[in-house]
C-alpha cells in the first residue's frame, strides 16, 4: 500500500474479496437501472410537453387526462429512479465504504502495534527528523481516523461516477442515435446527423470545461493537504492540553497555552480563507457551466433539425433532454472536481504513512540515517543470568557517547540499585537493556525463555477492564478471575476485587480514579500475577509512603525468588525490610557518563567479588524490535 493503486485495489484482493466485489456488482447494476431511467425521463418528457403543445390543436387534440397521464409517468420514473435506484445504491455505497475502511483501519492499527513497536519509532522517527533522513509523517491519528475515511469515500464516489458515465454514454448515447435525423449541410452523415452535432457537441464542451476543472483541483488539493495538516496540529494541541491540563494551572501558564493555540489556529484560517476563494471562484464556474450546459448545448443541436422541420416538436424535446442527461453524467468529473482533489490529498497522506510504516520494519537501518544504530541483542541460559558487554548509548547525530557501560552482569535472584544525577541516562539505560533505545553501540544478553516486565516511571492506564490491565500484556482471559483477584489484594487493592469486569466506576475510568500510589499497587499486582524473571522499575515506589513501599519490596521478594531487578530509585536511603535487611544486592551508579557496579554494602568476611563469566550466547538480532 505504498503506492496510489496499491492503496486503491489492497481491500479489492484481501480475504475479503467476495464481499467487496459483491456490494460493487449490485451498485453497478443499479447504476445501470439509473442510467436507463434517464431515458425514459427523457421519452416522458418529451411526450408530456408534445401532450401540453397539442392540448388546443385545431385537428388532433390531446385531452387533459393524456397529459395527467404523461406527467403521472414521469413522476413515477422519477420516484423509481430516486428512491428505487438512487437511495438504495447510496445505502450500498455507504455500506461498502463502511467496510473498506474497516478494513484499512485494522490494517494500519496492526502494523502500528505491531511486536516491532512500528508507533514507538514512527513518533521518534518524527522527533528526530532531518532533511537527510527525510520527513516523517505528521498528525499520525488524523491520516488513520479522517484521512481513510476520506480517501474511501471519495474514491467510492469516483469509482460510481465513472461508471454512470460509462453506462449513460452506453444507454443515453445509443437513444440519441436511435433517433437521429439527418440535419441540412450535413447530408454525408445521413440520418446520423442529429446524433453527431448533439455527440460533437458535447465533445466539444465538456472536455474543456473539464480541463479547467482539473487546473483549478490541483490547487485545491495543495490546499486540502495544508488545511489537513493545519488542523491535525491544532487537534493535536488540544488533546495535549487536556493531558497536561494541571501543569499548565499550576505553572498559571494559560497565556501561553493561549498564544499556541492562536499560531496554530491562524494556519487554519489563512488556509480555509485561501479555500473560500478558491471554492467561490469553482461554485460560480460550475454554475456558469451549467446553465450553458443545459440551455444551450442540449437544445443548440436539435434546433436545425427542428427548423427544418426534420423531427416533431416532441423529438425536439425528447432530444434536448436526452443531450442534457449525458452533458450532466459526463459532467460528473466537474461537479465532484473538489471531491477528487480531497481524494488525492488523502491518499498521498495514507500512502506517505503506508510508506514511514514500511521504512521503519527495519529499525537498525532506519535508524542509522540519523545517527550511529549498532545495538544487538542476544540470548542465553537463564541460569547465567543478565550480562551487558560494552555498551554505549549516542543522541541522534553524535558520535561520542553520553553514556558507556563496560562489562556488566547479573545474576539470577541478583536485585540492583540504578542511581545517579538526573539526567545522567538512567531510564535511557534501562529502555535499551529491553530494546527500546535507538543510538548507540554493543550488546545485550538476555535469559532465553524468561518473562520481562517494564514498569515505566509514569504509570498511563487504557480505558479496559481492570482485569485487562493486571493482566497485561496478555488479554484477560489468560488467566481466571480468582488468581487477577488474588493478585490485587496480595497488592493492597483488595478493595477493588470485586470490579475486575468494569473499566471504572460511575463515569470514571480506572486512569482518572485511581491515585499514583493505587497505580503503582496495581503494577505490583501485574508483577505478582505474571511472575517474571526479569524485571525492570523505574521509579517504582516514588507515589508511596515509607511503609506501603517496603512492603512493595518485600512482597517481590517473598512472590517472586529468583528475579533480577534493575531499579531507579531517587530516595536517600534505599528501602531496607522491616528486619533491617536490604532488598538491594548491588548498586549501578552512572557518573561522566560512565556506569559502574558494586556491592551495596561491604562484603562479608571471607566474601570474593562477583565471577564474571562471559557466557556463550545465541544472537537473536538487532536489540530494536
Amino acid at each position: 500500500m505504498r503506492s496510489f493503486w496499491g492503496l486503491m485495489w489492497a481491500y479489492w484482493f484481501s480475504d475479503r474479496w467476495r464481499e467487496a466485489w459483491a456490494l460493487a456488482a449490485i451498485i453497478v447494476v443499479l447504476t445501470a437501472f439509473s442510467a436507463l431511467s434517464s431515458v425514459w425521463f427523457a421519452d416522458a418528457s418529451g411526450e408530456l410537453v408534445n401532450a401540453i403543445a397539442f392540448l388546443h390543436h385545431p385537428q388532433n387534440p390531446t385531452t387533459l387526462r393524456s397529459i395527467l397521464a404523461s406527467a403521472a409517468t414521469m413522476v413515477s420514473i422519477v420516484l423509481l429512479k430516486e428512491a428505487g435506484f438512487t437511495a438504495v445504491r447510496h445505502f450500498l455505497s455507504t455500506m461498502l465504504h463502511r467496510k473498506w475502511r474497516a478494513w484499512l483501519d485494522e490494517r494500519f492499527n496492526d502494523a502500528l502495534l505491531s511486536r516491532n513497536h512500528t508507533h514507538l519509532h514512527l513518533l521518534r522517527g518524527a522527533s528526530e527528523a532531518t532533511p537527510m533522513a527525510g520527513g516523517m509523517p505528521d498528525n499520525i491519528d488524523q491520516r488513520i481516523q479522517e484521512s481513510i475515511k476520506g480517501m474511501t469515500g471519495g474514491a467510492i464516489g469516483l469509482a460510481m461516477g465513472i461508471g454512470g458515465v460509462t453506462l449513460s454514454l452506453f444507454f443515453v448515447g445509443g437513444r440519441i442515435i436511435e433517433s437521429s435525423t439527418e440535419v441540412g449541410g450535413l447530408e454525408f452523415l445521413g440520418s446520423y446527423g442529429s446524433a453527431c452535432l448533439t455527440l460533437a457537441a458535447v465533445a466539444a464542451y465538456v472536455p474543456i470545461s473539464t480541463f479547467l476543472a482539473v487546473k483549478i483541483g490541483a490547487i485545491q488539493q495543495r490546499l486540502d493537504v495544508r488545511m489537513q495538516s493545519a488542523e491535525g496540529s491544532y487537534r493535536r494541541e488540544l488533546t495535549t492540553l487536556l493531558h497536561r491540563s494541571f501543569h499548565v494551572a499550576a505553572s498559571r501558564g494559560e497565556g501561553v497555552q493561549k498564544r499556541i493555540h492562536s499560531r496554530r489556529y491562524r494556519e487554519i484560517d489563512q488556509t480555509w480563507s485561501s479555500l473560500n476563494i478558491l471554492t467561490a471562484c469553482y461554485m460560480g464556474f460550475e454554475l456558469v457551466y451549467n446553465f450553458i450546459g443545459s440551455r444551450v448545448i442540449a437544445y443548440a443541436p436539435g434546433l436545425l433539425p427542428y427548423a427544418e422541420s426534420k423531427i416533431s416538436l416532441r423529438g425536439y424535446v425528447t432530444g434536448a433532454e436526452l443531450a442534457n442527461a449525458i452533458i450532466n453524467d459526463c459532467s460528473w468529473f466537474i461537479h465532484v472536481m473538489p471531491d477528487i482533489a480531497r481524494l488525492r490529498a488523502n491518499a498521498g497522506r495514507i500512502t506517505d504513512l503506508a510508506k514511514a510504516i514500511e521504512d521503519v520494519q527495519q529499525p537498525c537501518a532506519f535508524y542509522a540515517r540519523t545517527g550511529r544504530s549498532e545495538l544487538s541483542c542476544v540470548r542465553q541460559n537463564r541460569e547465567i543470568g543478565l550480562t551487558i558487554q560494552r555498551l554505549e548509548l549516542m543522541h541522534p547525530g553524535a558520535d561520542l557517547p553520553f553514556l558507556a557501560t563496560g562489562y556488566l552482569h547479573f545474576n539470577p535472584g541478583e536485585w540492583t540499585l540504578l542511581v545517579g544525577r538526573s539526567g545522567s541516562g538512567k531510564s535511557s539505560l534501562l529502555k535499551a537493556i529491553n530494546g527500546l533505545w535507538p543510538h548507540g553501540r554493543g550488546s545485550v544478553a538476555l535469559p532465553r525463555h524468561v518473562r520481562t516486565l517494564f514498569a515505566a516511571q509514569e504509570v498511563k492506564l487504557p480505558p479496559i477492564s481492570l482485569k485487562e490491565l493486571i493482566c497485561l500484556p496478555e488479554e484477560g482471559d489468560a488467566h481466571n478471575d480468582r488468581e487477577v483477584a488474588a493478585a490485587l489484594s496480595r497488592a493492597g487493592l483488595f478493595d477493588f476485587a470485586g470490579d475486575l469486569a468494569g473499566e471504572g466506576r460511575g463515569t470514571q475510568t480506572w486512569d482518572q480514579l485511581l491515585s499514583g500510589g493505587q497505580k503503582q499497587k496495581l503494577v505490583l499486582a501485574r508483577i505478582l500475577l505474571h511472575r517474571p524473571g526479569l524485571l525492570f522499575l523505574d521509579e517504582p515506589t516514588s507515589a508511596l509512603d515509607g511503609e506501603a513501599a517496603i512492603t512493595f519490596h518485600q512482597t517481590i521478594k517473598d512472590e517472586c525468588p529468583g528475579v533480577i531487578v534493575i531499579s531507579i530509585m531517587h530516595a536517600a536511603v534505599p528501602p531496607k525490610s522491616k528486619t533491617g535487611k536490604q532488598f538491594y544486592d548491588n548498586v549501578l551508579a552512572i557518573a561522566d557518563g560512565k556506569v559502574t557496579k558494586r556491592p551495596l554494602s561491604p562484603l562479608p568476611f571471607g566474601a570474593t567479588e562477583l565471577t564474571r563469566v562471559k557466557p556463550r550466547a545465541e544472537t537473536m538480532g538487532p536489540i530494536l524490535r
